[in-house]
């Protein structure tokens, strides 16, 4: 066979440091809008992304020379930088340490659209910690 094919996608999530709600309704969209746009400038394709006060999901769709751990900290490297930079928040801004990523498959891609569009709607019946064990669950991830 002479040709690559590859497609993977990416659900990648990560929080403020210490889960603080520094992504209030004023800079929050700034933000999404700044990663998704930074990200396509550094060859990320950033599909989805959106999140609450102290969270970012975004839906990936990897590029056959980038690795998960190199896009995740590009985009939140970047983007605190630039947070800070821009004076967003009135103390300094950082995310977490860490990230969770996860496989999806193309039949679910629509799926996690929808699911990261709706971040506001998800977390007033269910919490961040909540979310995340369904999660390690889903993908067998329970210690």
């Amino acid at each position: 066979m002479s040709h690559t094919y590859h497609k993977v996608w990416i659900h990648l999530i990560w929080t403020t440091k210490e889960r603080f709600p520094y992504l209030n309704k004023e800079i929050k969209n700034d933000v999404i809008f700044h990663i998704k746009e930074k990200g396509g400038n550094e060859g990320i394709h950033v599909d989805t992304i959106n999140g609450v006060a102290e969270y970012i999901h975004c839906l990936i769709e990897l590029d056959v020379k980038q690795n998960i751990s190199n896009v995740a900290n590009q985009l939140k490297g970047e983007s605190s930088h630039w947070i800070n930079q821009q004076k967003l928040t009135k103390s300094h801004f950082a995310w977490q340490e860490g990230y969770s990523a996860f496989s999806i498959g193309e039949s679910q891609v629509t799926k996690v659209r929808e699911y990261i569009r709706h971040q506001e709607e998800h977390h007033q019946k269910m919490s961040f910690q909540e979310e995340m064990n369904r999660f390690l669950k889903a993908y067998n991830l329970n210690s």
